[in-house]
C-alpha cells in the first residue's frame, strides 16, 4: 500500500474528524462578533462570497455524519428515480400521450437529466456539502434565487412524501378499496421512524429496496419480451399492434405529447438528490465521480428498455389505467397477461415496496435540505432549531417539519386517489424541472468564475470534458421550453383551471419569494456610507488566518471581502456590475471565494482508495469489478 501523505496523516491525526477548512464566512462571523458591529459584517460577507447552506460535518460539534458507503449512494440515486413513476406514471403517460409521445419524451427527458447529472457531478464532487444544488444556486448565481429554490425543492420533496403515501392507496385497490387511508398512516409511520435512527438505517433499507426494484425490473423486462412475442393468456403475437390502433401512437395531438414532459420530469426526479448526499458521503471525491458516470446509464437502460415494452404490450385505451379514481401499473398487467394467477400480486407487491422506497428516500431529501436552509452562514433561510441534530447526526426537527406535510395525501378521501395523484405529479414534476434549470444556472456561473479567476482546469476534481463549454446552455434551454409548453392541454382546446395551476403555480412562487428575499434584505441593510465606512475601518475587520485542515493559502477577510464602492465623491470608476448592484444579487463570479468548503482527502479516504486498488488487482479482480458494477 502505498503511503498516504504525511501532511494530510498529520492533520487528520490531530484535528478528529472535520476534513475541510472552515468557512471564511463563518471565521468572519465569529471574528467580528468579537469586535462589534456585527451586522455589517454579514451584510458585506454575504455579497463577497455566495456561502454554502450547510457547514463542514463535523462530529465534535454534532452535525450530520459521513455513513453512506459507495454501493448505498448508488443505489440512493437508483431509488430516487426508479419508483412510483416509473411503476405507475407510466399508465398515466400512456393514456394521455400513447406510446410513441412516451418513449419520445422519456428519451428527451432521460438525456436531458444526464447532462444534468453530470454538471452537478462537477460542484459535488468539489463542495460536497449538505443543500447541493440549493447550495450552489446560492453560492455561484442568486442568494434570493437560491433561497426560493431551496424552499421549492424542499416543498416538493416534502409533498413527494404525501403523493408515494397516495400512491400506496392506488396500488392497494388492486387488492381492496376498504379504508386505503390505513396503510398511508401505517408507511408514514414506519418512514418516519427509520429516518429518525440514522443515516445509516436510511441508506441500509434504500439499498435493500432499490435492489428489490432493479431486479424486478429485469425480470420486467424478460416478461415483457415474451407477453410480446406469443407468452400471453391470447397466445397471440403481439409485436407492434398496439402502436396502430386507433388514436395511437400520438394521443391528444400536441398537447398530449407535450403533457407526458411532466409526468416523465416526475418519474425522472430524485437523479439531482444525488447531490443532497454529497454532504454525508465517505470519500466523496472519487466515490461522486463514479456514482455519476454509472448509476444513470443504468437508470436510462432500465427505463428506455421499459417505457418501449409497455408501449408494446398495454394498450393506451386498457380500462382503468387512467382515472379520477385510480390508476393502474402497466407492470401490473403485463405480469397478469402471462396467465399466472399469482404474478400480478407479485408485481403488485413490488410496487408497493417501491413507493415506500420512494417516499422513504422524498423524505430524507427534504430533511437535509431543510437542514441546510437552517444552516446557511451567515444569514440562515430557515430556523436555526431546524439545523439541531441528534447524537447520531439526525436532523429531528427537520425530520418532523418535512413529513407533516404528507397529510395532504388524506385528502383522496374527498377528491379521489387519482386526481389527487395526477395534481401531486404535476406539481412534483414541475418542481424537478425548476431544480435542474437550477443546476444549469449555477453550473454556467460555476464554470465562469473558475475560468475568470484563472483557476487550472486541472483543479477540477470532476471534469465533464465534453460538456464543456455547451451543457449549462443546453439544459437552461431546453428545460425552460419543457417548462412552457408541457401545460398546452390545459389551455386548448379548453381551459382547465385545477390542470394550470398543478403546471404553473410554482413558477410564479418562485418569483414572489425571490423578491421577497431581495426586497427583505435591502429593507434590513445599513446605509451604503455607513458600511462603506465599517469597510475601511480595520478594526471592524481583522486579519484572518485559518490554520486548521487546510492545503492551502487561505485569504484574509479583508482580501475576501468584494472592492468598496466609492462614495459620490469619489472619481474612481465602478463597473456596471457594481452600479447594478442595487437592482439584483446576482454573485460576481470574480470575487465568489472558490476555495471555500472545498473538500480535503482525510486518511481514510487515502484508505479507501488503497484497498479498492488493492481488490482490483488481486486474483479476483474480475468478481470484485463485477460486485461495484453491480453494487
Amino acid at each position: 500500500m502505498s503511503s498516504i501523505p504525511l501532511e494530510i496523516e498529520s492533520r487528520e491525526l490531530g484535528a478528529g474528524s472535520s476534513t475541510r477548512p472552515h468557512s471564511v464566512v463563518g471565521s468572519a462571523k465569529s471574528s467580528v462578533k468579537d469586535h462589534g458591529n456585527h451586522s455589517d459584517a454579514v451584510l458585506d460577507a454575504e455579497q463577497a462570497v455566495g456561502v454554502l447552506p450547510g457547514p463542514p460535518v463535523d462530529l465534535r460539534k454534532g452535525g450530520l455524519h459521513r455513513g453512506l458507503s459507495t454501493r448505498q449512494v448508488s443505489m440512493i440515486a437508483i431509488a430516487g428515480t426508479i419508483g412510483t413513476g416509473l411503476f405507475l406514471g407510466t399508465g398515466r403517460s400512456l393514456a394521455q400521450g400513447g406510446p410513441a409521445s412516451m418513449l419520445i419524451c422519456y428519451s428527451i427527458v432521460g438525456f436531458v437529466v444526464y447532462i444534468t447529472l453530470l454538471l452537478l457531478g462537477e460542484m459535488g464532487t468539489q463542495y460536497p456539502v449538505a443543500g447541493s444544488f440549493n447550495a450552489y444556486a446560492v453560492r455561484f448565481f442568486s442568494p434570493s434565487y437560491g433561497f426560493a429554490l431551496s424552499w421549492n425543492y424542499w416543498f416538493n420533496d416534502a409533498v413527494s412524501v404525501a403523493s408515494d403515501l397516495t400512491a400506496a392507496q392506488l396500488v392497494l385497490q388492486y387488492w381492496t378499496t376498504w379504508h386505503t387511508w390505513v396503510i398511508s398512516l401505517i408507511f408514514w409511520v414506519f418512514l418516519v421512524s427509520i429516518n429518525a435512527i440514522h443515516v445509516k438505517a436510511y441508506g441500509e433499507l434504500e439499498y435493500w429496496l432499490s435492489s428489490l426494484k432493479v431486479a424486478t425490473i429485469i425480470v420486467f423486462i424478460i416478461v415483457g419480451i415474451l407477453v410480446n412475442v406469443g407468452v400471453n393468456q391470447a397466445h397471440q403475437y403481439i409485436g407492434g399492434h398496439n402502436w396502430t390502433i386507433p388514436g395511437a401512437p400520438f394521443v391528444g395531438g400536441f398537447g398530449g405529447f407535450a403533457r407526458v414532459f411532466v409526468t416523465a420530469s416526475f418519474a425522472y426526479g430524485g437523479t439531482e438528490s444525488l447531490g443532497v448526499t454529497a454532504g454525508e458521503t465517505k470519500n466523496p471525491t472519487r466515490n461522486m465521480p463514479r456514482v455519476v458516470k454509472f448509476v444513470f446509464w443504468r437508470i436510462l437502460i432500465f427505463y428506455i428498455i421499459s417505457i418501449l415494452l409497455i408501449g408494446l404490450n398495454v394498450p393506451y385505451t386498457y380500462p382503468g389505467l387512467s382515472n379520477k379514481t385510480t390508476t393502474t401499473s402497466p407492470f401490473t398487467i403485463v405480469f397478469s397477461e402471462v396467465g399466472a394467477t399469482t404474478a400480478g400480486s407479485f408485481m403488485n407487491s413490488v410496487i408497493l415496496t417501491s413507493v415506500l422506497s420512494a417516499g422513504n428516500h422524498a423524505l430524507f431529501a427534504g430533511t437535509r435540505v431543510l437542514y441546510g436552509l437552517a444552516s446557511t452562514q451567515p444569514v440562515a433561510q430557515a430556523p436555526r432549531f431546524f439545523a439541531k441534530t441528534t447524537k447520531a447526526g439526525v436532523p429531528i426537527y427537520a425530520l418532523f417539519a418535512t413529513s407533516s406535510i404528507s397529510i395532504l395525501c388524506f385528502g383522496s378521501s374527498f377528491i379521489g386517489s387519482g386526481q389527487l395523484w395526477g395534481w401531486l405529479q404535476n406539481i412534483v414534476g414541475v418542481s424537478n424541472q425548476i431544480a435542474w434549470l437550477s443546476i444549469g444556472l449555477a453550473s454556467l456561473r460555476f464554470r465562469q468564475a473558475w475560468i475568470r479567476q484563472g483557476r487550472p482546469l486541472s483543479e477540477l476534481k470532476f471534469r465533464s470534458r465534453w460538456t464543456w463549454p455547451w451543457g449549462p446552455y443546453f439544459v437552461i434551454i431546453t428545460v425552460s421550453v419543457i417548462i412552457l409548453v408541457q401545460g398546452w392541454s390545459s389551455i386548448f382546446p379548453t381551459f382547465s383551471v385545477v390542470d394550470f395551476f398543478s403546471f404553473y403555480i410554482e413558477l410564479p412562487v418562485m418569483l414572489i419569494m425571490s423578491l421577497g428575499w431581495f426586497i427583505g434584505r435591502r429593507i434590513y441593510r445599513i446605509p451604503l456610507k455607513h458600511r462603506q465606512h465599517n469597510l475601511n475601518n480595520n478594526s471592524t475587520y481583522p486579519n484572518y488566518q485559518s490554520t486548521e485542515h487546510t492545503t492551502h493559502v487561505t485569504p484574509t477577510i479583508s482580501e475576501s471581502l468584494p472592492t468598496p464602492i466609492p462614495s459620490s465623491a469619489s472619481h474612481t470608476p465602478r463597473s456596471r456590475f457594481a452600479r447594478l448592484r442595487r437592482l439584483h444579487d446576482l454573485v460576481d463570479t470574480r470575487t465568489v471565494d472558490l476555495h471555500l468548503d472545498e473538500y480535503h482527502e482525510a486518511v481514510d479516504d487515502y484508505l479507501d482508495d488503497e484497498n479498492r486498488k488493492a481488490r482490483l488487482t488481486s486474483k479476483g479482480r474480475w468478481l470484485w469489478r463485477l460486485y461495484y458494477w453491480l453494487a
